[in-house]
């Protein structure tokens, strides 16, 4: 994972026609708002998105912006649609094996087992807006952004060849990190392999509360930059499906 320093040398060597190319991207969605009402859940909020706590910490603390989904068992078809562009980040121990990321990270496994409340309370210490998606089924396109994210390369290629007929879909996702953390309680209707869960007692917009960004306009620019040209069509304007 390159700091922020070297990312930004790196994104000058593209050019300002790259940085340009990026800026205009993210303008374009950020012009739009990202309004919250897309996907309301039946609070009138917004749907938190079910990941392992390694790459929900991963994600807040700027070591990658891009998540892999395909859709779990529960999921309404089993395919993965998107519920909204700003969403909670809710993390989870289930699922997770410290054998499925990569070394240096094994250890957050780790740790957010051994934190794990006893009640299942849900700590919720972010949120992230989604400004880009793509939609992969060709291994050697998942091979080219291989390293940008914890997951190691074996395993992000057995999520895309799970269900071969569905994508992988990969987010680009803009990470905030809470002043002060949230805790839900655990129901038990928030378990199970999903992705989307309609947490209760979260504020209805997690622009409202005291946040700040995982990294700042300029690294996570490169990061998005990087991708965008790694991938074979870069990435679309994510649409929340009715």
């Amino acid at each position: 994972m390159r700091g922020e320093r070297e990312v930004t040398t790196q994104l000058d060597a593209f050019g300002q026609d790259r940085r340009f190319q990026t800026a205009s991207i993210l303008d374009t969605v950020t012009a739009a708002e990202l309004d919250p009402s897309n996907g309301p859940n039946r609070n009138g909020g917004v749907p938190a998105l079910k990941e392992w706590a390694v790459v929900v910490r991963a994600l807040l603390a700027g070591e990658q912006i891009l998540d892999l989904r395909k859709g779990g068992i529960r999921e309404e078809g089993r395919h993965f649609a998107l519920r909204s562009t700003r969403v909670w980040l809710y993390p989870t121990v289930e699922h997770q094996e410290r054998d499925l990321v990569r070394p240096a990270y094994r250890r957050w496994i780790d740790d957010s087992e051994r934190d794990a409340p006893a009640d299942r309370a849900i700590r919720v210490e972010g949120w992230a807006d989604i400004v880009g998606v793509a939609k992969l089924t060709d291994p050697d396109d998942l091979a080219k952004i291989d390293g940008k994210f914890i997951w190691t390369g074996d395993y992000a290629a057995s999520r895309l060849q799970w269900k071969q007929r569905d994508p992988l879909w990969v987010l680009a996702l803009r990470a905030y990190r809470l002043a002060e953390p949230v805790v839900v309680p655990f129901r038990e209707e928030y378990g199970g392999c999903t992705s989307w869960v309609d947490l209760d007692s979260l504020p209805a917009d997690p622009a409202s509360v005291p946040s700040e960004p995982a990294l700042s306009d300029g690294a996570f620019e490169a990061r998005f930059g990087f991708a965008t040209n790694d991938l074979p069509n870069g990435f679309e304007e994510p649409v929340v499906e009715a």
